[in-house]
């Protein structure tokens, strides 16, 4: 699962269909406070925000299944290639996995 959080309705709409298009499954939310709301029944494996949603994000978003923090992707201009969202959202979720094998005793 995958939250993505935009104010901006075209980004929202691009960035959820690239991940759809990827067989993610997608909550697309216009504002953070929805989001973190719907956030402890998602439980997502991450969160694709738009830039002034980031600052909001940081410090808040809950943990993961792992306790972990969910990890962040912040769509910024060099991610409005879908190829270059699409390698982000792979490196992200590569890291983030190899960090939760690490902490495994």
């Amino acid at each position: 699962m995958v939250v993505v959080i935009d104010d901006d309705t075209r980004r929202l709409e691009i960035s959820e269909a690239i991940l759809a298009k990827l067989h993610f499954a997608v909550a697309p939310f216009g504002s953070v406070e929805k989001a973190l709301a719907a956030m402890q029944a998602l439980r997502p494996e991450i969160v694709v925000a738009g830039e002034s949603a980031v600052q909001e994000l940081r410090g808040r978003l809950p943990a993961d299944r792992d306790g972990r923090a969910i990890p962040l992707l912040p769509i910024t201009p060099e991610l409005a290639d879908p190829e270059a969202l699409i390698e982000a959202l792979r490196e992200m979720l590569r890291e983030h996995t190899l960090e939760g094998l690490k902490a495994e005793p």
